[in-house]
């Protein structure tokens, strides 16, 4: 008598390139002996809430939303989105300055989104008096509601650094260039994250299998077009190859020093701020910190 095989793991990720070029060949069931999966596609606003409410085996959320589910969650060392010059984007109608944006309109696509934490310490310290209203949009939203004038100004991710002009968009601030300037680290912009009660061995099982799919997807690019067409926001294969080539890298297939130390490094300082809550020193590791 045989017993049953374990039910297929929920794994939620968003339908952008980067995120379906990585995880095409286990979501294919190319990788043999890797879990099986049910894969649903949400944006990051969607994705942080399930997370705070522990809803989820596997998510794709924002390194900004960890704070708040650590305690249930595991930070996985591969697999997300963290890099350099890959940073939000705060985009206007018309050109503007930072102090422009004091009392206005500013459209978000999540406020527990990384791309949120950056915009409110970079609106700290170049808008005086603050911004007005925060509306938060699915992100393929933002600019049309930018170029339409229902908000003031956006705060874009994605590929909407490819695209933001074909909407006749300025833009304002490039969160990346902030961030980078002021600490030398890169950006933590998406997190893989898993739950702790699945247990040591398969979440070990999990991150083979995420850097198993990145190197399969890095052997064989052209095997994922299809469905990184099928599923992006933006059709155009030279704006998803960019995407792609953007957000895809060292960090995807191992986060390592580098990489813990930029996403401590945001969520200190905006826990100074008092942005999100504080976490215990070693939360998030740092390989070689002793």
């Amino acid at each position: 008598m045989t017993g049953h095989a374990p039910r297929p793991l929920g794994i939620a990720y968003s339908p952008c390139p980067n995120d379906t070029f990585v995880f095409h060949a286990w979501s294919h069931g190319l990788l043999p002996g890797a879990p099986a999966i049910d894969v649903d596609f949400a944006d990051i606003d969607l994705t942080n809430g399930r997370a705070e409410r522990g809803e989820g085996d596997i998510l794709k959320v924002s390194y900004a939303v960890l704070p708040w589910v650590l305690d249930e969650y595991a930070l996985l060392p591969c697999g997300g989105a963290l890099g350099r010059g890959c940073g939000p984007l705060v985009l206007t109608r018309e050109p503007a300055a930072p102090a422009d944006l004091a009392g206005r309109t500013v459209a978000v696509p999540s406020e527990r989104s990384t791309a949120y934490l950056l915009f409110r310490l970079w609106a700290a310290a170049h808008v005086p008096g603050g911004v007005g209203e925060i509306r938060v949009l699915p992100f393929h939203e933002i600019m049309p509601a930018v170029r339409d004038g229902s908000v003031d100004a956006g705060l874009v991710i994605h590929e909407a650094r490819f695209t933001y002009q074909r909407f006749g968009l300025d833009q304002l601030a490039d969160l990346g260039e902030f961030w980078e300037a002021s600490t030398g680290h890169p950006i933590p912009l998406g997190a893989i994250i898993a739950k702790r009660s699945l247990g040591p061995e398969r979440l070990a099982a999990i991150t083979d299998a995420i850097r198993a799919s990145v190197r399969r997807a890095w052997d064989d690019p052209a095997a994922s077009h299809d469905y990184v067409l099928a599923h992006a926001q933006e059709m155009d294969p030279a704006v998803a190859r960019a995407h792609i080539d953007l957000y895809v890298n060292e960090f995807t297939a191992d986060l390592g020093e580098a990489g813990y130390a930029a996403i401590n490094e945001l969520l200190t300082r905006a826990a100074d701020e008092g942005l999100v809550p504080r976490l215990p020193e070693t939360a998030i590791p740092v390989p070689g910190r002793v």
